[in-house]
């Protein structure tokens, strides 16, 4: 049995590992289309799904109108807004179908994936690209001792937390006033 501290040491670094090769350029594209004030949806199957929850969650905190797509009060997007989608394997069905029904009324799209040559690339207007192992890469030459998708994930849950600390500097905002809007039904 490997010891814990081996194991995340080794996780840790991996998930290291990408955030210092992520482009920077891209980083900073992202935190400007949000910054525009406009309705933000934000989308990603599962285990992406659940990061991108959690950076929906934070987005709010900084007072962006922002929500889940799927969630019953998710209002239409159109002109001005922004789709922003995960789709680390670089084309998932739903996320394409979902790209192209924003793009057709008016909305622009980002796009986080860890296959900047993929089919979902072509719809975007900004794109983040994670350089991780997804489960697109995981079965024929695994890079990540981490299982499937885990890499790209840990790193996402990593570099929206840097993102978010990027627009609350730029926003001007801060711990308390994220805080404040914070549920208080807990």
């Amino acid at each position: 049995m490997t010891d814990l501290g081996d194991l995340a040491a080794r996780a840790l670094g991996e998930i290291s590992a990408c955030l210092y090769q992520t482009d920077e350029a891209e980083l900073e594209a992202l935190v400007s289309h949000l910054m525009i004030p406009r309705r933000v949806a934000i989308y990603g199957c599962g285990r992406e799904g659940l990061m991108m929850r959690a950076l929906c969650m934070r987005l709010y905190h900084l007072g962006l109108d922002v929500h889940m797509v799927g969630d019953m009060t998710t209002p239409p997007l159109g002109a001005g807004d922004l789709l922003l989608v995960s789709c680390g394997p670089g084309y998932l069905s739903t996320v394409d179908a979902l790209a192209r029904t924003a793009k057709a009324a008016g909305a622009e799209i980002a796009v986080i994936t860890a296959e900047p040559e993929g089919a979902i690339s072509t719809l975007s207007d900004a794109m983040l690209t994670i350089p991780a192992q997804t489960m697109a890469r995981d079965e024929d030459q695994p890079t990540s001792f981490l299982p499937m998708g885990s890499l790209f994930e840990g790193a996402q849950f990593m570099l929206f937390e840097i993102l978010v600390i990027r627009l609350r500097d730029r926003m001007g905002e801060t711990a308390n006033t994220m805080r404040a809007r914070h549920t208080n039904l807990e």
